[in-house]
């Protein structure tokens, strides 16, 4: 059987934490930048993944904790 190939896109995008948890950015934060710097600071930050999302993002992530 073939080695299975990890999405690239999906693999910059997203980050597995060590117990297996994936964490996302929040999309487009330039877009407030007319905002509060504090609310700009807790958009970089890392959010959790939704839950939704995770099986799919996991199988793009093969040899990934959040595969398993």
């Amino acid at each position: 059987m073939p080695k299975m190939k990890t999405h690239k896109g999906t693999a910059k995008r997203v980050h597995v934490t060590g117990s297996g948890k994936l964490r996302v950015r929040y999309m487009n934060p330039k877009r407030l930048k007319r905002s509060k710097e504090k609310k700009l600071h807790a958009i970089r930050r890392l959010g959790a993944a939704d839950p939704s999302v995770v099986r799919t993002l996991g199988k793009n992530l093969p040899y990934s904790r959040a595969a398993r």
